[in-house]
C-alpha cells in the first residue's frame, strides 16, 4: 500500500557563518567553550563540548552540554517550520549541529543509565535522517 500523502518537507537551519569559523578554530575545550558563550543558541558549539566530554570519560558534562545543544537545536528547528516530525537532513551541514548533540545526548544517557532516553534518542536520530546516524556511529 502506498502513501499519497506527502509528508513534511526537509527541515533546513541557517548557516552560522562566523560561529562555524570561529568553532573551526577552535583548538582547545576553553576555545569551544568561548564560542558557545559567544553563541549560546549554535548547537555545533555544545554537541563539541558534549563529545569533547564523552571522550575524557564524563558522562554528566557531556549529558548537561548535549542536552543544551539539543534543546537550543529544537528551538532553531521549530522556528524553520518543523512541526515535530519529519527529515532533518544530515547532509546539510548547519542541521549537524543539532544532529550531533541529538547523538551525544543517547550515548551520554546510555552511560549514565537512562536506557529510556538514549532508546528515544536513537529513534529520533534514525527519524531525522538515516546518514546521521552512519555518519556518527
Amino acid at each position: 500500500m502506498q502513501n499519497l500523502l506527502p509528508g513534511p518537507e526537509p527541515t533546513l537551519l541557517p548557516a552560522e557563518p562566523h560561529a562555524a569559523d570561529l568553532l573551526a578554530k577552535a583548538d582547545s575545550e576553553e576555545a569551544v567553550k568561548a564560542v558557545a558563550a559567544q553563541f549560546p543558541s549554535y548547537s555545533a558549539a555544545w554537541a563539541r563540548l558534549a563529545e569533547l566530554a564523552l571522550g575524557a570519560s564524563e558522562p554528566v558534562t557531556a549529558y548537561a552540554y548535549a542536552r543544551t545543544g539539543y534543546h537550543r537545536g529544537l528551538d532553531q528547528l521549530r522556528r524553520n517550520g518543523w512541526r515535530g516530525h519529519g527529515p532533518v537532513p544530515w547532509a546539510h551541514e548547519p542541521n549537524q549541529g543539532f544532529l550531533r548533540a541529538l547523538n551525544a545526548l543517547g550515548v551520554a544517557a546510555g552511560q549514565i543509565g537512562e536506557a529510556e532516553e538514549a532508546e528515544r534518542c536513537a529513534t529520533f536520530l534514525r527519524d531525522s535522517d538515516p546518514a546521521a546516524v552512519s555518519a556518527l556511529s
